[in-house]
């Protein structure tokens, strides 16, 4: 492998700045020193630039196989990189769902041809697939992903009893999308009654409501709490959430861990007035103070990480009526450049950027030697710039859907540079493809 060094970069790493050169060896970080002076095949100035370690987004769906048509691994970790995400965990809920280990290596072998990221594949939890769950390798598997709420095909797990199983006996980490069926069920039928089937979009947050998040939410930790069970709740929505989770126990210490999402951070229920079904998602987009204490729970760590959920569909699907248009959207590209844009606006630091999406994913996943910028550890890197804004528009989204709720937002910083495992893979707006990704590992 080409041997890189990064010059004079301003490194945002473990709650601090400091400015330091960088050299890569055989995709990993060799030295960090204030001033390195050896030859190198590639050397990268990166004085005024902030050097990142490289987001790991726990939270992504990249429908590949069987829903291709909107989105595919190669597709979206092109993406991915674009936006100094270097890392995704996907979710098991393609086309059939990852519910064998078979279908759960399927995916790993497309992964090894095609993405530009590293990579990691949630294994999916059905109502009757426990001895498939119970299979699973800790150390290259992230973790079992539970929907404690609607899913596609076949994962929704609603019976009580195999619940208690799957929180009893599981392996390693149970990720769970919460929101309670019975409650949004009897909410839809409400203003079915009312509107018939011209319900807008302004009431998905009235029908996957705040309480129907906290049942199951609630119910989940009450499990985790049963069996000592290592819990992580994906994508909070609601101020009452918040609430749950715990910031007096070290991260590495925590068997009950939170998420955040990005859109939950930005956007409200006000904006579902000009962006309609491009942000409605599950769990829906909220109230203004619900995004608020969202944010005040990411700063003072009752919520640990941050990651998209990116979840992309057609335009023409998400053109469709309320009840029709699915729910997600894509933001892998966009995530960490807003991130940024909440920096500039005095909400959060650099310092705690790096660690919601990086240092923290790392610790919570037990991930092998990434997440931080530290000699020994893979070079996964972001090179940005702070100051050297761009308007997302159609001719610069990656996504295969083609579109952002982004679209007309300008950010004011940008990605310049990304590594992964010590491979240049995006470089000053272009694409450098030919590596792959490597898939990660966890020491557990």
């Amino acid at each position: 492998m080409a041997t890189i060094l990064i010059k004079s970069a301003t490194i945002v790493n473990e709650n601090r700045q400091f400015v330091a050169d960088v050299l890569i060896k055989d995709g990993l970080i060799d030295r960090i020193d204030p001033q390195i002076d050896t030859h190198a095949d590639e050397v990268i100035n990166a004085e005024g630039l902030y050097l990142f370690p490289g987001c790991i987004d726990d939270q992504v769906h990249f429908r590949e196989p069987g829903l291709t048509y909107k989105a595919d691994i190669h597709s979206e970790s092109r993406a991915a990189v674009a936006g100094g995400i270097t890392s995704f965990m996907e979710m098991p809920n393609t086309v059939p769902n990852t519910l064998t280990q078979e279908l759960l290596q399927d995916k790993y072998d497309i992964a090894s041809r095609n993405s530009l990221a590293n990579y990691s594949f949630f294994m999916g939890a059905s109502n009757d697939n426990l001895d498939q769950v119970l299979r699973t390798d800790t150390a290259n598997v992230c973790g079992i992903k539970v929907f404690m709420g609607s899913s596609t095909g076949n994962m929704l797990v609603d019976n009580p009893q195999t619940l208690d199983n799957l929180f009893a006996n599981s392996p390693m980490l149970i990720a769970v999308h919460c929101e309670d069926e019975a409650t949004i069920k009897s909410n839809l039928n409400h203003y079915k009654q009312l509107l018939g089937d011209n319900i807008p979009v302004t009431l998905h947050p009235k029908i996957r409501s705040a309480e129907a998040c906290y049942l199951s939410s609630s119910m989940a930790v009450d499990l985790a709490k049963k069996h000592n069970t290592r819990l992580h709740i994906l994508h909070i929505s609601t101020a009452l959430e918040t609430h749950l989770f715990d910031n007096t126990t070290p991260l590495k210490d925590k068997r009950i861990t939170a998420e955040a999402c990005v859109h939950h951070l930005w956007f409200t229920d006000a904006d579902y007035e000009t962006k309609g079904n491009l942000i409605k998602w599950n769990p829906a987009v909220k109230k203004e103070s619900d995004r608020d204490a969202i944010l005040q729970a990411v700063l003072d760590g009752r919520i640990d990480v941050i990651a998209t959920d990116h979840a992309p569909h057609t335009i023409e699907e998400k053109a469709q009526p309320y009840l029709q248009a699915p729910s997600g959207g894509p933001l892998v590209q966009h995530a960490l450049p807003a991130m940024l844009e909440l920096y500039h606006h005095g909400k959060i630091t650099l310092e705690q950027i790096a660690e919601k999406m990086a240092h923290n994913v790392a610790t919570c996943f037990q991930i092998d030697r990434r997440g931080f910028i530290r000699e020994g550890y893979w070079a996964d890197l972001a090179l940005v710039d702070l100051n050297n804004p761009w308007n997302v528009n159609k001719a610069n989204i990656l996504y295969k859907c083609g579109w952002s709720p982004f679209e007309g937002t300008t950010f004011r910083s940008r990605i310049a540079y990304t590594l992964v495992s010590g491979n240049i893979v995006y470089a000053n707006g272009s694409l450098v493809e030919g590596e792959t990704g490597k898939r990660l590992n966890f020491s557990r």
